[in-house]
Parts: C-alpha cells; structure tokens; sequence
C-alpha cells in the first residue's frame, strides 16, 4: 500500500504560478513511475504530466507543454510538478498517482495508487 498527499494547491491570478508537492510513502519510490491528473468540474479526470522511475523520461499533455514541469526528487520521496503561466482552464483537482511498474503512461488504469487531490484555482 502507499499512501500519496498532495499539496501547494491553491487561488491563484491567471499568469501566476503554483508548485504542486505529492509526498509518497514506501520504501521503493525510486522505481514508481508517477503522474498528475487532473478534473475539472463537470469534466472526465485527465492526464496533465508523468515521470518514469529514474526522471529520464517525462510526458506532458499538450495544454500544459511548455508551461508546466514534473520532476522528483527520490531522496525525499516526492514528486513536483511546477505550474507556470496558470490560465483558468487550468482550474481543477489535481491528483497524484503512482505506477509501481515504474513507466509513465498516460491511462488511468496504468496507475495503482492515488492521492485525494489539490485544489487549483485560476481566475482570470
């Protein structure tokens, strides 16, 4: 079992940034691969961004490439992810979920574990 807890969410002005922190518990972080969905009201949950096990690899949706930035840090069993350029139709929870094979995918089902979500809020 692990046990993920997001924070950093937040209100925020549209241009303004957040950094959002998914603390993990287990002894094998280093080799989960992770990723931040995200749902907005009325919306299906979606993929936002993924790191693989070592950091080499990540993936971001096309509304956030360029703007966003996943990364982790092992040592501390954490995951990031730096929200930059925030625009309101970024608004949403935001989820952190853990792969245990280690891959970053973009499919829900991929992913094993789940946080309770971050709440990001971006007025225009």
């Amino acid at each position: 079992q692990v046990q993920l807890v997001e924070s950093g969410g937040g209100l925020v002005q549209a241009g303004g940034s957040l950094r959002l922190s998914c603390a993990a518990s287990g002894r094998t972080f280093s080799r989960y691969g992770m990723a931040w969905f995200r749902q907005a009201p009325g919306k299906q949950r979606e993929f936002v961004a993924g790191i693989n096990w070592s950091g080499m690899r990540t993936y971001y949706t096309d509304s956030v490439k360029g703007r966003f930035t996943i990364s982790r840090d092992n040592r501390k069993n954490t995951v990031y992810l730096q929200m930059n350029s925030l625009k309101p139709e970024d608004t949403a929870i935001y989820y952190c979920a853990v792969d245990v094979d280690g891959s970053v995918q973009n499919m829900e089902r991929a992913y094993d574990y789940w946080g309770q979500g971050t709440q990001v809020t971006v007025s225009s």
